[in-house]
């Protein structure tokens, strides 16, 4: 393992932390890395111990999208990839750029924790199969994913019934014989439905509120390759996707799906055709928010009913960072307030990595966070001004990337950031400290 004193202790080795190991190799920043599971790839690999994946699960977004851009998939990959893909693809990204090395693996992150004040290290805690350890780094970075800790809502009344998270799926024939409703109707919800109608006795799936539905293919074409050559205003590209959405998926609300009640954008879109196919062919129908339970019988706020055997909750994920003390993140409501989601207003050795969603970001815009870090990290090491400027910005208080969109006010949504102004302010600081570096 590296000296431990002079380097980061980098938390991970799903698709951000790779990114982040890769680009701290490159520009020779120490690092010890620490994986809880035998291998690397996150929650994509299904054997994880924190894995949420289940044996149907593809990619939501085209692998051309998605991909690095130094490390394209196979040709042979298919434009939405599986699981298995997606796991054999970091693993191979980690033999590519020589970084298992910097790992040890089966080591589990009890805790960090300052030395003193910014800049006077870290002590961190782990556990492996050869006991507890301690060591001091120079500073921390946590990439432990942001899809692992399920939230779990309180259901008014009692259910007889199974009642499990979506994070307890794996195969559909959990679903064989059961009459079973789906709560949640997100990405994950509306794939799981559609494995359930092949099994359950019946499948229904409960909804708070509607969503836009994207189809996979456009022209033949993955839908998210289709245009983003001329930059819009939002009000416009709004008026022109939502035409091609009904010409490509038609109206939802004839399947008896609620009408959003947002507009295109301030929410995740689902990229499914299939839940609307089944739903236009009554093998699944869409029922209202759920009121209460009572035994078996679960009341609708519609005023309907109907008995299940199994209740599966498609109601997504916590952020989740049990090893630091939450007021070291600077948390305000549901996600800590970073700069750029990812560097602490206060300390330069402290950095939460992949904390970003936004439709068509990527793993290469997750790439880009860790290069913009690692060029920081080195600038402030070199006295670079750039380096200067951007340690003042991000003390000085900030706003979310947002871009100016009213995001629904969702835990899923804290985190959200407008694509296009994310990466041109991330890109915009790395050519910025490159060029300082060279001044």
């Amino acid at each position: 393992m590296t000296e431990t004193r002079a380097a980061y202790a980098l938390i991970g080795a799903g698709p951000m932390g790779l990114a982040m190991a890769k680009v701290l190799k490159e520009h020779d920043i120490p690092f010890c890395g620490f994986e809880l599971h035998s291998d690397v790839g996150g929650l994509w690999d299904i054997d994880g111990p924190k894995s949420t994946m289940y044996e149907t699960a593809h990619l939501i977004s085209s692998k051309t999208m998605t991909e690095f851009t130094d490390f394209p998939m196979d040709e042979s990959v298919a434009e939405y990839p599986s699981h298995r893909d997606l796991r054999n693809y970091f693993r191979a990204f980690a033999d590519h750029f020589g970084l298992r090395d910097h790992y040890t693996f089966n080591a589990e992150v009890l805790k960090t924790e300052p030395l003193g004040g910014p800049g006077d290290g870290w002590r961190v805690t782990w556990r492996d199969v050869d006991g507890d350890h301690t060591a001091e780094f120079a500073g921390v970075m946590i990439a432990n994913g942001t899809l692992s800790e399920p939230n779990m809502p309180t259901f008014p009344g009692e259910f007889d019934g199974e009642l499990i998270h979506s994070s307890a799926y794996r195969y559909p024939s959990q679903f064989d014989g059961k009459r079973t409703l789906i709560v949640g109707a997100g990405n994950s919800g509306c794939d799981i439905a559609v494995d359930a109608i092949h099994h359950a006795k019946l499948c229904d799936l409960s909804m708070r509120r509607g969503y836009y539905f994207v189809p996979k293919y456009v022209f033949g074409k993955p839908a998210d390759t289709m245009g983003g050559l001329i930059k819009l205003p939002m009000w416009l590209k709004r008026r022109i996707d939502g035409m091609i959405l009904k010409w490509f998926v038609g109206d939802p609300q004839k399947y008896g799906f609620p009408k959003p009640d947002y507009q295109l954008y301030e929410s995740h879109p689902v990229v499914n055709s299939l839940v609307l196919y089944h739903a236009g062919h009554g093998d699944l129908r869409i029922r209202a928010d759920i009121e209460r339970m009572d035994g078996k019988t679960v009341h609708f706020r519609d005023g309907s009913s109907d008995e299940y055997d199994m209740i599966l909750a498609a109601t997504g994920y916590k952020l989740y960072y049990p090893f630091i003390d939450r007021d070291l993140l600077n948390w305000q409501g549901d996600a800590p307030h970073l700069y750029l989601n990812a560097m602490h207003p206060k300390r330069d050795d402290l950095f939460v990595l992949g904390m970003v969603e936004a439709s068509g970001l990527g793993w290469q815009g997750r790439h880009e966070q860790a290069e913009m870090i690692a060029r920081y990290i080195k600038g402030l090491r070199a006295g670079c001004p750039v380096a200067g400027s951007l340690k003042s910005e991000k003390a000085d208080g900030f706003e979310r990337a947002t871009g100016g969109m009213n995001y629904l006010q969702l835990a899923r949504m804290a985190y959200y950031v407008d694509k296009a102004t994310y990466r041109n302010a991330v890109t915009g600081w790395i050519a910025k400290l490159s060029k300082g570096a060279k001044a």
